[in-house]
């Protein structure tokens, strides 16, 4: 297994990334944390069908699992050494499909969708949606299907989800491989993008979210090519949130990015913190630095993992789409580099 340094007292020494986004000055209630999830406990579902065209696209094995208050839906291919994908807003496992194909059969890669997103439960209040409730969910999913020795990829909000459920785990993980994520709080003062700022505006949020689409009807807008995400590819991510009613997550998870010290997702971002920059095992990143939101934080996830592997490419923000091979690379050095 690899090691993780015990954090020491004095916290706050580094300084975090210009990322983050404006978001309500509310600290919501957090649930007890529940008990983890065994093999005994845990139920599997059958997954929701898939169009023909779309089926096609997916020769994975589907179900759901039942985590207590919600279901999520997960994709399994392969055996051997097992590796965690984790997507991010407002995509789903879709993403990895390439990545996982690059791969071949020599790993078992387990491809969940977070709550509120891709065939996972969707709920419908928006304060359901914490970066310590996403933490929670993922976490259970890892107990529950008894997930151990794996190495874990995480892409944008998926990168601080799975650290901050591995952060209480660290016992499960050998590795790491990041691309286009954050995994610190925010410094203070930073702008946030229009984009984020959009999230909170009146009237102007829901209509541009639940009743427009976005930002998944403009994904392309993000990547360095941008016709790496056109045709039934553009179309795949758009039909999980087909319906008005499933349309709560995009919108909710946007204003998960905090905008300052006080915001309810930055205690977790510093615990996220705190695990990457002590974890003693490989890490890896491959990161697409014409990602219009993201790019620029290679250099400060550089820097704070000194002794990562960094590969810059022109790829943009769901880099999955335009430079898969280079993310099975990663994982594959991870993999070799990883202790026993």
């Amino acid at each position: 297994m690899a090691r993780w340094r015990e954090p020491s007292r004095r916290r706050g020494s580094r300084r975090a990334p210009r990322v983050g986004a404006r978001a309500p000055r509310v600290v919501y209630d957090e649930p007890d944390p529940a008990p983890r999830l065994t093999m005994s406990t845990l139920k599997r579902l059958p997954a929701p069908p898939l169009p023909a065209w779309l089926d096609a696209a997916l020769p994975f094995d589907r179900y759901r699992v039942d985590l207590g208050a919600w279901r999520m839906h997960v994709m399994e291919a392969g055996t051997g050494p097992t590796v965690l994908m984790l997507h991010g807003n407002p995509t789903w496992g879709y993403l990895w499909r390439r990545v996982a194909a690059e791969l071949g059969d020599g790993f078992r890669v387990v491809i969940p969708d977070l709550i509120g997103l891709g065939l996972s439960d969707k709920p419908h209040a928006s304060c359901e949606h914490t970066l310590e409730r996403h933490i929670d969910w993922v976490g259970r999913l890892i107990d529950g299907l008894d997930l151990r020795d794996l190495i874990f990829v995480g892409q944008d909000w998926g990168g601080p989800i799975g650290l901050g459920a591995l952060a209480a785990r660290p016992d499960r993980v050998r590795g790491i491989v990041l691309g286009n994520t954050v995994i610190a709080p925010p410094r203070e003062g930073f702008r946030p993008t229009l984009f984020h700022r959009s999230a909170h505006a009146p009237i102007v949020s829901d209509v541009l979210f639940r009743v427009a689409g976005f930002p998944q009807i403009a994904l392309h807008t993000a990547q360095g090519d941008r016709r790496s995400i056109s045709g039934d590819v553009a179309r795949a991510y758009r039909w999980p949130l087909r319906s008005v009613r499933d349309r709560k997550g995009p919108l909710a998870l946007t204003r998960m990015v905090p905008d300052g010290q006080h915001h309810p997702s930055v205690p977790a971002l510093r615990r996220v913190f705190e695990f990457a920059t002590r974890f003693e095992g490989p890490i890896a990143c491959v990161w697409g630095d014409r990602d219009p939101v993201l790019g620029s934080v290679g250099r400060y996830v550089e820097r704070i993992l000194p002794n990562a592997t960094m590969r810059h490419t022109d790829a943009g923000h769901f880099l999955q789409e335009e430079v898969p091979d280079l993310l099975a690379d990663a994982i594959r050095e991870v993999a070799a580099r990883a202790p026993a």
